[in-house]
């Protein structure tokens, strides 16, 4: 993999001009952090809003009951439904959405589609916020440009800013995003350097490595 030091501005400029495929290729990042993943105090993971957005619509479901689905529907939620929503997924329907949302009170109630849900990365989280009592706020917090991320067994996240048919400085926003929110759960156990290293690179394209990431920051 060809690799190239840059400013962080210079990189995006050089991955949206040398994109060459035939399709809009997203713009992705690798974030190598220097912590022991191991380690359940030093694993990192939450959510952040990118400003600009994804680039494509995030599709929610919700389970919940009585007015929380109502909610759901106003806030736009692609999908929504109760104990009804829940057999059918254990019946064999594919849900091709890239969130779920439940309410505390119906967190049991999924419980038989917990292993369907989990292995897609669904499964409602408290500290993803998505089980929550205010399902029309967590469905347009959603839907406006959130993601989920945490370090894999390498403690190296990976994530997506966009596409190449994004501004640069939308793009750049997007990055300072992301960049800030990990720096906001760094664990308490860390105490060397955080961020070993910080790549940019559009879906088929080679990767640049960021110069100085704390000077975005």
């Amino acid at each position: 993999m060809s690799t190239y030091n840059d400013n962080s501005k210079q990189c995006l400029e050089k991955i949206v001009e040398s994109a060459s495929a035939k399709f809009n290729e997203s713009v992705d990042i690798a974030v190598n952090l220097g912590v022991d993943s191991r380690k359940s105090e030093e694993q990192v993971r939450g959510t952040v809003v990118l400003p600009k957005g994804i680039g494509k619509n995030i599709k929610v479901a919700v389970f919940a009951q009585d007015k929380h689905l109502l909610e759901a529907e106003k806030a736009g939620a692609d999908i929504t439904g109760g104990e009804d929503l829940v057999e059918e997924i254990k019946k064999g329907r594919k849900l091709n959405v890239d969130w779920c949302i439940t309410t505390p009170d119906f967190m049991a109630k999924i419980t038989p589609i917990a292993k369907v849900l989990g292995a897609k990365g669904l499964m409602p989280n408290p500290k993803f916020g998505t089980v929550t009592s205010n399902i029309a706020e967590a469905t347009k917090t959603i839907k406006s440009g959130q993601i989920k991320f945490r370090t894999d067994k390498n403690g190296v996240i990976h994530g997506k800013l966009g596409s190449i048919k994004f501004d640069i400085d939308d793009l750049l926003e997007n990055l300072k995003a992301f960049l800030k929110v990990i720096r906001d759960n760094k664990p308490a156990s860390v105490k060397g350097v955080y961020f070993k290293s910080v790549f940019l690179n559009s879906t088929m394209g080679k990767a640049h490595k960021i110069n100085k990431v704390e000077d975005i920051i």
